[in-house]
């Protein structure tokens, strides 16, 4: 799911926001060799591919499909838990000469995905097996028959970061029944017989238009959205004050803002069918680092408005007659930021209302999204047009700030939420930027005022928007892997090295001490060090004294005798006494012991 134009496509539509949709992968041609091996899905360090073999599962004769790969690449096994409808694993078998029954496929197990929902998964290794049902075991009087068997698979893979393209697959094998007491007998003690798919409920037109009404309109309780409700109710509130004619406009170009963001998602969703054949999946975006990095930091930055750290000035436009256009322009602006502030917490009713609306026709599916925007925007449209109720709006107050402040941690805790949903080596880089961040927005907002001199207040702006690019571009990309394969403080695994004679480099750190962090920069990312490592055969170690019961803190303890970290031990084969270090200067020392030592 990281295709450009996709990626694209979304960048204009939710403000820089990625999302994971791609184009369908088409069939790959066909392997004519027997046993071939066919790599269904990779994403980073996950794969996962498959190969086929003649096989007897008890009397029945048929193919075994093979599955080989990483724990964390998944396919979904039931209709039910798949991002969309006719996601779900599937496995089917043709050929000439013989026939074939339904697949046959392992028991699934729970899988955890980053958003903490449970899905029904297979994943790493198992086996699908296809019987044969044309043709029985052959007697010695029988014909034998040989024959090419295609084999399709499709589906969609995901990791607990991203979805890939869904994608249909071929991949051939020879079937010689004259063989068959040769055949791999396999046992799949879990398999019974093939999935039925329930019969989905059926609903009126009238009813389901009703249900997307009723979804958009809960949206409005989400307390994503609630940044902007002060801004909302100041706005309308002063609007009311010009007249009930300019306070309508203003709601209906509030309304508008929401439209214009469900009908991009209708707009998305339709090239995507026309164009790919394929379907906008809600939620895969929070799939994507990227994604839930945007919105993170953006719920972040609300979070210090609510707090007044900076001020959002209203246009003069909303509170002059003069130059209307700004003011409506402004409230279509906030509607499309309220509506884009709805996705993180709205994902459950966003979703199902998309997995109904893709399995219907086209243009049903597309009334169907235009009606979620349509029930949120009416509280709006109703409050902004009937002049009474305006009037029962109570006026800004001390209960607003206090209203403004208690969103600010609510927010605080959403954006915690999506950064927990992130890999640990992004979580942790995110949380150091958005610290840099909230010292630039800080900046923005306090070190100038109204009175402040043109050139001081923008250079003050200037050097915080640099100090939060500069700090972006350090902290934001995904780190490199680590030059050296490390393993975890094992004492079994430390001795057996040295009985093999190998040399073994234990580096003693913890999550928490900033200068094991400064020696890794500055000697363990080095790729001449690294190099030599490998050469050597040398043992890496990783001795975590993170928390005091790690066995590495009690061997650094109570065996090296050594107080704090970081500390580095070389372990050679010919000397009977560790090799120390507690400083940082000792590559070039660690680089001559180790090029003494023999090649690997």
């Amino acid at each position: 799911m990281g295709a450009k134009t996709t990626a694209t496509l979304w960048i204009a539509l939710v403000l820089a926001a990625a999302c994971c949709t791609s184009a369908q992968d088409s069939a790959a041609a066909p392997s004519n060799t027997p046993e071939s091996q066919l790599e269904l899905a990779r994403y980073e360090n996950q794969s996962s591919t498959v190969r086929l073999e003649t096989a007897r599962m008890g009397e029945k004769a048929g193919i075994a499909v093979i599955f080989e790969g990483t724990d964390d690449l998944h396919y979904y096994a039931k209709p039910d838990t798949a991002p969309a409808p006719g996601f779900e694993l599937k496995v089917k078998a043709k050929s000439d000469n013989f026939g074939f029954g339904q697949a046959i496929f392992p028991e699934w197990h729970l899988f955890t995905d980053s958003l903490g929902s449970k899905v029904k998964v297979y994943a790493g290794h198992f086996i699908v097996f296809v019987p044969l049902i044309t043709a029985k075991v052959p007697t010695k009087t029988t014909v034998i028959e040989t024959g090419d068997v295609d084999i399709t698979i499709s589906g969609i893979a995901c990791t607990s970061l991203a979805c890939l393209p869904p994608f249909e697959r071929i991949i051939r094998t020879q079937m010689d029944l004259s063989q068959i007491d040769s055949w791999t007998r396999i046992t799949l003690e879990t398999a019974g017989a093939p999935d039925t798919v329930v019969a989905r409920p059926s609903y009126s037109l009238w009813f389901a238009l009703g249900l997307a009404l009723l979804a958009g309109l809960l949206i409005n309780l989400m307390p994503c959205i609630w940044p902007v409700l002060p801004l909302i109710v100041m706005r309308i509130v002063q609007q009311a004050k010009q007249g009930k004619k300019r306070a309508t406009a203003s709601g209906l170009a509030f309304c508008l803002g929401i439209l214009l963001f469900f009908a991009s998602l209708a707009a998305a969703n339709i090239i995507l069918q026309l164009a790919y054949g394929t379907a906008l999946q809600w939620g895969d975006q929070f799939r994507n680092p990227a994604f839930v990095t945007a919105m993170a930091l953006l719920l972040v930055v609300l979070a210090l408005f609510m707090f007044g750290v900076f001020i959002i000035t209203v246009p003069s436009s909303v509170t002059s007659k003069s130059g209307p256009g700004k003011g409506w322009a402004g409230s279509v602006g906030m509607g499309f930021l309220a509506a884009i502030l709805s996705t993180p917490c709205s994902f459950g009713i966003m979703a199902a209302a998309f997995a109904w609306a893709q399995t219907q026709k086209l243009l049903l599916g597309t009334i169907a999204i235009m009606v979620i925007g349509i029930g949120m925007a009416v509280p709006y449209a109703i409050l902004t047009s009937m002049p009474g109720l305006l009037q029962r709006l109570p006026s800004p107050g001390r209960w607003m700030e206090l209203f403004k402040q208690a969103v600010g941690f609510i927010l605080l805790g959403i954006a915690a939420w999506l950064i927990a949903a992130l890999p640990q080596p992004r979580r942790m880089r995110l949380l150091y930027f958005a610290v840099v961040l909230a010292f630039c927005v800080w900046m923005w907002g306090s070190w100038v005022g109204c009175g402040t001199k043109a050139l001081r207040k923008w250079s003050v702006r200037i050097f915080a928007v640099l100090l939060a690019i500069a700090a972006g571009w350090l902290l934001l990309p995904a780190p490199a892997p680590e030059p050296i394969d490390w393993q975890q403080y094992d004492s079994a695994l430390i001795q057996k090295a040295l009985d093999d004679q190998r040399a073994v480099l234990m580096k003693f750190t913890a999550n928490w001490c900033v200068s094991c962090k400064l020696l890794d920069k500055l000697i363990y990312s080095r790729e001449d060090v690294a190099k030599l490592i490998e050469q050597k055969n040398v043992l890496a170690i990783n001795g975590d004294t993170t928390e005091k019961n790690h066995p590495a803190t009690l061997a650094l303890k109570n065996e090296y005798k050594e107080p704090g970290v970081p500390v580095t031990i070389l372990l050679m084969p010919d000397r009977k006494e560790p090799i120390r270090w507690r400083g940082k200067s000792f590559a070039d020392e660690l680089k001559e012991l180790l090029q003494r030592l023999p090649s690997k």
